[in-house]
This record gives structure tokens, sequence and C-alpha cells, in this order.
């Protein structure tokens, strides 16, 4: 091929690449926004709502609503990715998730409501506030096909504004009705606040789309009638691939959400309320930073891997535009992962040490006593593990068979047994709810395994094995002797300064007393020195994807 040719595949792939960057700035922008907005609104509804009535809604109804929304929408959504040229029937599948939704909605909303436990439905309007999750379900999923199309022309914008507004409407309405609640002293509107809540959630998302694309998006259109085609209104190859990954993403839901799923049958609902609060802030970073970039990777692979042939014997070296998109894929992943691992070092070092002096900013009084601060020191250990398998799957399921997904959600099922053995081992010994956190930190653990084995494979079979480099993943020597430097300096702060003292005898921390301040200073300036010593050695000699180049 002429390198003409080359250099327009390039030019394409960068154009990609810098169209997924600023997809995945802009996520980062809406969720770094809303999280500040919602953070601060959520301080005051932390003290508004009850533990009880906290962790029904921020456990037991997210669990109903995430059934519901992932089950239906998930499979289409990652089906899409995979087209590369889109027509009428492929646009129509984008209807599918509402006419999932339906049918789901109702089974999953009666069948809670039958079984919840005697302590769950004795809340006051448990029913109403069940029915309106349902709704705001449905008024989600009727924005899906909208949604669909923004992401496949990469407007984030439009995203950017629906799910933006979304949020702080949210936000605002059930803090109002809290307040009202609290104000008028009947203390019964709790359920239904978090239910409005996420009702005005959905109807402004809907509304957004609505006002960009039009109502006639919602529906499906008739595709043009061809002599020697037959007509078809779903694509039945990427129906099949849908349904596929559809009936995958129920294994994964109950990865996902199994912690929920455990403890809505048997932890107390006071200490539901705390794991929903611990897990509110541990997520933060994850779904500021990793999901964005997980979403935005997923399209970014999808379109540069998409058109390879599956076929084990193609040699990816004869088409010089496959090898250079190949190599371009190597090098966005082994650089995500090498910057993931240097985060998850520093995140190690600090996060530890300094949880303690965290939780006593966080969490409001009455949720110290719940397994809120347990929960939260052992998000220290989740999210290093969250973020690398966020970027693993999310090259995974771009460019996976339906063989090679079927083969996976065997794997997922065994790793949820092994899930769940670890959960009931783990609380034997006391753990608590922490004990999920550990049991998912092992169950992610183990999908990072299979992962990196699946992608090495998928290298190694078309001849690019060795554009795959994990051993650039791995921190540097010099961040890793200044991080233990580090550690072993902190320690001696908390000794000097009395902070180990205060953390053993279980005392309240004076967080503006001058030796906190100092030691809260003293690892922030050891924690910027750790970013430099990083960024120096290694962070800004990283093989930008835009330079990767075909050999």
């Amino acid at each position: 091929m002429s390198s003409r040719a080359v250099g327009d595949e390039n030019s394409r792939d960068d154009a990609l690449f810098r169209a997924s960057f600023r997809s995945a700035s802009s996520l980062m922008g809406l969720q770094l926004f809303s999280r500040i907005f919602t953070f601060i609104l959520n301080q005051a509804m932390f003290r508004l709502a009850s533990p009880r009535a906290y962790g029904t809604a921020a456990i037991q109804f997210e669990l109903l609503l995430s059934t519901i929304l992932f089950l239906s929408r998930e499979g289409v959504r990652n089906a899409l990715l995979r087209v590369k040229k889109t027509g009428v029937s492929t646009t129509n599948l984008s209807v599918l998730p509402v006419l999932f939704g339906f049918p789901l909605a109702l089974a999953t909303s009666y069948f809670y409501a039958r079984f919840a436990g005697d302590e769950v439905r004795s809340q006051d309007h448990f029913q109403a506030s069940i029915a309106i999750y349902a709704l705001a379900a449905l008024l989600e999923l009727l924005s899906e096909p909208m949604h669909n199309l923004a992401m496949a022309e990469l407007r984030t914008g439009v995203r950017v504004k629906a799910e933006g507004l979304g949020i702080t409407v949210k936000t605002i309405v059930t803090f109002l009705v809290l307040l009202y609640d609290m104000r008028s002293g009947g203390h019964t509107l709790a359920l239904l606040a978090f239910a409005a809540g996420q009702l005005a959630y959905g109807a402004a998302v809907l509304f957004i789309y609505v006002a960009y694309y039009g109502v006639q998006s919602t529906w499906p259109k008739r595709p043009p009638q061809t002599q020697d085609k037959p007509t078809h209104y779903f694509d039945p190859e990427i129906l099949r691939l849908s349904l596929t990954m559809t009936s995958q993403s129920l294994v994964k839901h109950f990865l996902t959400e199994g912690d929920k799923l455990i403890l809505s049958w048997f932890s107390p609902l006071q200490d539901q309320g705390g794991y929903a609060i611990a897990v509110n802030y541990g997520s933060l970073i994850a779904r500021i930073v990793f999901q964005p970039i997980e979403e935005a990777s997923r399209v970014f692979f999808s379109k540069v891997l998409g058109n390879l042939s599956p076929e084990t014997t193609e040699d990816p070296k004869a088409t010089t535009t496959k090898f250079a998109s190949l190599q371009q894929a190597a090098v966005t992943l082994t650089s995500l992962l090498s910057i993931y691992s240097a985060f998850s070092l520093i995140l190690l070092v600090f996060g530890t040490v300094y949880i303690p002096i965290v939780l006593q900013i966080l969490l409001p009084r009455q949720y110290l006593l719940t397994s809120a601060p347990k929960v939260l020191s052992a998000w220290v250990w989740y999210i290093p593990v969250l973020a690398f398998n966020g970027a693993l799957e999310a090259f995974l399921s771009s460019v996976a068979t339906l063989h090679d997904l079927n083969n996976q959600s065997r794997w997922m099922a065994g790793f949820s047994v092994i899930y769940i053995l670890a959960a009931v081992t783990l609380s034997r010994f006391h753990v608590g709810d922490a004990s999920l956190v550990y049991a998912n930190v092992l169950n992610l653990t183990l999908r990072i395994i299979y992962c990196t084995h699946f992608i090495t494979s998928f290298f190694t079979r078309r001849g690019a094995r060795h554009v795959l480099q994990f051993s650039t993943v791995v921190s540097g020597w010099p961040l890793v002797f200044t991080a233990t430097a580090s550690t072993v300096l902190i320690h001696i702060s908390e000794i000097k300064l009395g902070i180990t003292t205060m953390i053993d005898g279980g005392q309240k921390i004076p967080l503006l007393s001058t030796p906190v301040l100092l030691h809260i200073g003293f690892g922030a300036c050891l924690a910027f020195l750790c970013l430099g010593v990083w960024w120096f050695s290694s962070g800004r000699h990283l093989s930008l994807p835009h330079r990767a180049k075909a050999e």
C-alpha cells in the first residue's frame, strides 16, 4: 500500500482519537460539575434523610432502576458501537431498549414489591415510590434512540447538556422535597423525594434529546425497498450481536450490582444506608474520570479495530493500514494503563493513610456508627482494579466476536461464584459490609487476568504481538522509590504529630488543629512530589496515540 494511503489512515485514526478525547473530556467536565454540585447538596440530603430511607433509595431502588436500564439497553448500545456504516435498519435497533424496557419494568417492579423485606415495605409511600422509579426508567429509555444517534455522531455536547441538566434537576428536586418534609414535621416523604428526583432526571434528559433531534427520532422508520435484498426493519447481524450482548449483560449486571443484591437481602437497612453513602463517595473518582474514559475508549477501539477481520489466518503485515490500526490501539491501551498504574500507586500510598481524616470531613455524625467508615477504607483498594478492568473490558467489548462474548460470559459466570464465596467467607471473619468490596477486588482481578489473556491472544493471532508491550505499564523505579520514601515519611509524621494516637484512641480528629493541618500539608507536598517524579521520569515520554506510526 502507498505511503499516501497509510498517511490518510493515520490521519483518520488521529481525527478519531481527537474526537474520542474531546468526548472523554466533555464527559469528565460533566461529571466534575455534576459531582461537585451534587456533593454540596448531598451533604445536606444525608442529614435530612435517615440511613434507613437513604439505604432503601440508594441500594434497593437504584438496583431496581439499574436492572431495568442495564438489561434493556446495554447490549444494544455496545452492538451499535461496532457498526461502521449506519442505515435505517441499524438505527432502528435503538428502539429495542424501549420495547424490552416496558415488560422488564413491570416484571421487576412487581417481584421487588412482592418479595421486599417487611422493614422496607413498612416505610411510607413504598409502593408509590416503586411505581415512580419504574416510570422514570421508561422515560430514560425513550431517549435511548437519540442517545445512540448522538454517540454515533460523536456529538458529546448533546449528551453533556442532557445528563448535566438531568443530574442538576434530580438533585434539586430531591433536596427540596426532603427539605419540605423536614419543615412540615411529617418525615414521611423521604422515599417519594428520591423517586421524584429520579423522575425529574428522566424527564429532563428526554426533553433535551427531543429538543435537539425531534420526536420523530423515537420510533423506527421503514427501510427503503430493494429488489435484490429482503427488507429488514432491524439489521439481522447487528440484532444477533445485540441479543448476545444483552444475554451477557445479565451476568455482568450481577457482577456489577452483586453487592447491592446481597445487601438488600442480608444487611440491615441502617447499614445499607452507611454502605450507600460510602459507595457514593468512593465512586466519585470512578464516575468523574474512569467512566468517561471507558466510554470514549470503547468508541475509539470500536472504530479503529472494527474493520479488522476476525479470521485467525489473516496476516496484518500484508495490509499496512490494518497493522497501523493495531499499533494505534496498542499504544493507546498501554499508555492509558501506564497512567492508571502510576495513579494507583500514589492513591494506595496516600489514600490508606489519610482516609481516617477524610472520613471526619465526609461522613455525617449518624453515619459514622454504620458500616460506612470500613467500606470507604476498602474502596481505596478497589479503585485501582476498577480502573484497569474498565480500560481492558472496553477493548474486549469493542473487538470480541460472538464466540468470544459467549466464552467471556461463561468465565464471568464462574467469577460470580467466586465472588459470592469470597464475600461469604470474609463476612464470617467479621469484615462486615466491607467484605463485598474486597470480594469485588478479587472478582475484578480475575476479570483483568482474563481480559489481558484475551487481548494478548488478539494481537498474537494477527501477527502484531510485538506492538503490545504490557511491560511499559509498570511504574518505573523513580516513582516506586519516591512513593516508598513518602510512605515512611508520612508514618513518621503521624507519630511525631500525634495523629496515630488520635486515630487509635477513636477520638474525634480536630481538623483545624495545627498538627492535623501540618500532617495534611506535608502529605500534599509529598503527593505533588510523586506526581512530578512520575511526569519527568515517564509520564511526559508516553507515546501518545497520535504519534503512533505504521512501520
